[in-house]
């Protein structure tokens, strides 16, 4: 049959319902909690020189729809039916990136040439390293992250390759877990390549391979459709996580959007430095790297539910990601936490984008998704490596409607672990798992609540791990009169006290601790006061706003459960009628803000550039504890950034010059 515009939009669907398969096989069959009830993992079918351009509809995490698999089949010098292949190492091509996403693919043959790869990822609950669960903002280097696999072939013309199967199993710390789920995803891609013939059964050779290319083109003009709607401009917005490192300062995620006719370009200039951390992304620079653009793929969604998601749908976008920056790092940094700075990246993304179409986006999700995890010992000696799923807020409110509670947004559509399957597989006992009340950020429409957690530890000498630990202290923004989120914690309670543990990720615990986490709260939409009475009371009547809080941010007056009318006439005759900004960061941010102002910023920037990649972060530390230990109070420090900026410039060139006579092995480095 000829490929035209039903006949590809039918083999689109049975592409995708191939993706659908593998995806399902996977899911069906692996061991580890993380993988079959959290659903982190991908399957995607890729083109003969990498591109994807069929994915799960509704199975698994949707960041890799345009993923390029081209630099690790290029590791590969010459293929054969029945290999696969296998990496896990992030700066082998940088389709893998951090150690625990173990990466496969296989070649798929007809009539003895490659026709495409099907190929996909989990996240295995543990490769070994450093810490329990293999990740922490601690660790500094890739090393300490667990075993690296690089590009080779675990199965070659159908058989294991035992050696290099035996020493993955000898440096994990549950080897038959993650036996398990890799055997699992071997049959996902045996199923995928089955399901490649017979889709080439029904359409022919000739018209798949076209197929595939046509595919690839209907994303890409769908895409510079919607682009061509927004208007041309150019728009800047930076978020932050809380801390850099452990203790550290705040770490900076930076996006100048340029909209140029059917175009896009992101540019990532003036993040912050490579850190000595773990936050780092390693995108080798590729200007389309599925991670830097997650977010312009949600967008895009948003804008228009009938996209079709591939490699195709990322063409007209291209990112600028300045080398040894934490969006750009370089060996051997350590990666493990890239996922939060990824997010950190999507709610940037969103808010350029909220400038340009504030009428047709959402106030900003937390980007604070804790995923919890736990080393522990049952009755019987076992050791027991788990992750009990995430914990973290919902999303920002819309235009249209209230944000959902306790998921979406920036969530990756991670699904949570239903305690029955926890408290089975693991023993510990929980007090809680719900919706945490007055989370969400105030707004005609409110931001999603926050999911909080509870449970009680039996044995001694256990682990937590709260991977991507954020919102402590900066809150997600509310847009156009909507308030901030709430901000997260994290404690344990051991004989009635409790020990608060901020962004911490890993805790050692004993025999009666509980654990406590809660998630941050997502932003608001519009000005509270506009908010319906009718869907303030149902809030408060479900439990989700305290009547206090009804009266506070809402000026809804409550009493013996019902709306008093005259008095919320007069409290909300009192309140804000007008956004007087864009957005609302919450006091943490707004202070900070006032001294970090953009020219501060620019000036760091540019100080740090110049700097080897080595001594970036460390300089950076040394500026911020210089800039805290000589600012000028906030207010004067304000105007002398928008007044007198020579002022400003002065105390940071001071600020440079001490540190370069301070260390001048600095100035005498390559970088």
């Amino acid at each position: 049959m000829a490929i035209d515009g039903r006949n590809l939009q039918i083999l689109a669907n049975y592409c995708a319902a191939a993706a659908d398969a593998m995806a399902f096989t996977l899911m069906r069959t692996a061991h580890s909690t993380f993988v079959k009830e959290t659903e982190d993992f991908s399957c995607q079918i890729v083109s003969r020189d990498g591109m994807a351009f069929a994915s799960p509809r509704s199975f698994g995490a949707p960041w890799y729809s345009g993923i390029d698999y081209g630099p690790v089949l290029a590791f590969i010098d010459s293929y054969e039916e029945g290999d696969i292949c296998i990496t896990n190492d992030s700066y082998a091509g940088n389709v893998a990136t951090h150690s625990p996403d173990i990466h496969i693919w296989k070649p798929v043959f007809h009539a003895g040439e490659i026709v495409c790869f099907v190929v996909g990822h989990i996240h295995n609950t543990d490769v070994g390293g450093a810490v329990p669960a293999s990740l922490s903002r601690s660790l500094t280097d890739i090393v300490q992250e667990g075993i690296r696999i690089p590009p080779l072939k675990i199965v070659r013309n159908g058989e294991l390759n035992e050696e290099v199967a035996s020493i993955m199993r000898l440096n994990v710390r549950v080897p038959d877990q993650n036996w398990g789920d890799f055997k699992a995803q071997i049959a996902s891609v045996n199923v995928g390549e089955r399901k490649i013939h017979d889709i080439i059964a029904r359409f022919g050779i000739d018209d798949f391979l076209q197929g595939i290319e046509g595919i690839l083109d209907y994303a890409e003009a769908q895409a510079r459709s919607i682009i061509a709607t927004i208007p041309d401009g150019e728009y800047f917005y930076a978020d932050f996580a809380d801390e850099d490192g452990e203790g550290g300062f705040p770490c900076r995620v930076a996006i100048t959007l340029r909209i140029t006719g059917d175009t896009l370009e992101l540019d990532y200039t003036g993040s912050d430095p490579q850190l000595a951390s773990s936050l780092n992304m390693p995108t080798g620079g590729r200007e389309r790297h599925p991670l830097a653009l997650v977010g312009v793929t949600y967008v895009l969604s948003t804008l228009d539910r009938n996209l079709l998601l591939n490699a195709g749908t990322l063409r007209p976008t291209r990112a600028i990601l300045p080398s040894g920056t934490v969006m750009n790092c370089e060996a051997p940094a350590a990666v493990g936490m890239r996922s939060l700075t990824c997010a950190l990246s999507q709610i940037a993304t969103i808010g350029v984008f909220s400038q340009a179409l504030p009428d047709r986006l959402p106030a900003n999700s937390p980007g604070g998704n804790s995923i919890m995890n736990i080393r522990t010992s049952d009755s019987h000696n076992r050791s027991v490596v788990a992750s009990l799923g995430p914990v973290g807020g919902g999303a920002g409110g819309t235009p249209r409607h209230d944000g959902p509670d306790g998921s979406g947004g920036l969530s990756a559509f991670l699904k949570n672990t239903p305690i029955e399957i926890n408290e089975a597989e693991v023993p510990i006992h929980f007090h809680r798992y719900g919706l945490a009340a007055d989370s969400a950020g105030a707004g005609r429409f409110r931001g999603g609540l926050a999911t909080e957690m509870a449970f009680e530890i039996f044995a001694p000498n256990t682990t937590v791990t709260a991977r991507n630990r954020n919102r402590s202290v900066f809150a997600s923004a509310g847009v156009l009169g909507g308030e901030s989120g709430a901000l997260s914690h994290f404690r344990t309670l051991r004989d009635g006290v409790a020990i608060e543990h901020g962004n911490t990720d890993v805790i050692r615990c004993q025999p009666g601790d509980i654990v406590e986490v809660r998630g941050p709260g997502a932003g608001g939409y519009g000005l509270p006061v506009e908010r319906d009475m009718a869907a303030v009371l149902q809030d408060v009547r479900c439990g989700f706003v305290s009547p206090q809080v009804a009266r506070d941010s809402y000026g809804v007056a409550m009493v013996d459960g019902e709306v008093d009318l005259a008095a919320t006439a007069r409290l909300r005759a009192e309140m804000r009628t007008h956004a007087t900004q864009h957005f609302d960061h919450g006091p943490a941010r707004s202070a900070f803000e006032r001294v970090w102002t953009p020219a501060r910023y620019h000036l760091l920037t540019t100080f740090l550039a110049d700097a080897p990649i080595s001594w970036r972060h460390f300089l950076k530390q040394q500026v911020f504890a210089a800039v805290e230990a000589d600012a000028q109070p906030p207010a004067v420090d304000a105007v002398l950034a928008d007044i007198q900026p020579t002022a400003l410039e002065a105390q940071m060139q001071a600020i440079f010059q001490n540190l370069q006579q301070r260390y001048p092995a600095m100035m005498n480095r390559s970088h």
